[in-house]
């Protein structure tokens, strides 16, 4: 497991945009990971937003919940070891805490469900105003 730290929320207007960053602490040596974002509104279940599969440098393929399809893109950057999640046309919906996942995988895809990821940041604090 790696450990995983989240940084770049905040408030914006709606309309707005936020890139959220994810830290690995550990260097992940070309290893093959799935990483997501997941959020939890106020009142809501937590759910997962998008996720990645990657090895060292290359992506493999990435997808989306429809709620974020078009307005949202995750990325990893594997030599700073984070995970981006750029989110652009915010709206009050999008409000809640955002959690970065990771899991190392073998092989298999990867999916949007809280419980294939066995590693979980804190979360940081989205809030859109309208």
């Amino acid at each position: 497991q790696v450990q995983l730290v989240e940084s770049g929320g905040g408030s914006v207007p709606a309309g707005g945009s936020l890139t959220l960053s994810c830290a690995v602490s550990e260097h992940t040596y070309g290893g093959t990971y799935c990483w997501a974002w997941f959020r939890q509104g106020p009142g809501k279940e937590r759910e997962g937003v998008a996720a990645i599969k990657t090895r060292g440098a290359s992506t493999f393929y990435r997808f989306y919940a429809n709620s974020v399809k078009g307005r949202v893109v995750i990325s990893r950057d594997d030599a700073e070891n984070t995970v981006l999640l750029q989110m652009d046309t915010l709206n009050p919906e999008d409000t809640g805490t955002y959690y970065c996942a990771a899991r190392e995988m073998t092989d298999g895809t990867c999916h949007l469900t809280q419980s294939f990821y066995n590693s979980w940041g804190q979360g940081t604090q989205v809030t859109v105003s309208s």
